[in-house]
């Protein structure tokens, strides 16, 4: 017999906003889970709850400063190279 906070939760998950925050989540355990199969994140490589801590925080940096270049835009705007006309022009 389920608990009453697993009944609602299960309710939730059936309303749009519920639903939305559900897809958030989705993404990131499969984005965790890439990391840890990929690139052996279960394990930490300090002993010690503060010194792990460290770890995660640096790595929760390191993603949030690739997600943020990924999304700027360029500085300058560069001249498009004659290979880039040419592709442009036969289009």
């Amino acid at each position: 017999m389920p608990s009453a906070s697993q009944t609602h939760n299960r309710l939730d998950q059936t309303t749009e906003e519920g639903q939305r925050r559900y897809a958030i989540r989705a993404g990131i355990e499969a984005t965790l889970s890439q990391n840890v199969r990929a690139h052996g994140l279960r394990r930490s490589r300090y002993r010690g709850l503060k010194k792990t801590h460290v770890q995660h925080t640096a790595l929760a940096c390191n993603i949030a400063r690739v997600a943020d270049w990924l999304d700027a835009e360029p500085r300058t705007r560069r001249r498009a190279t004659r290979f880039r006309t040419l592709c442009s022009a036969a289009a």
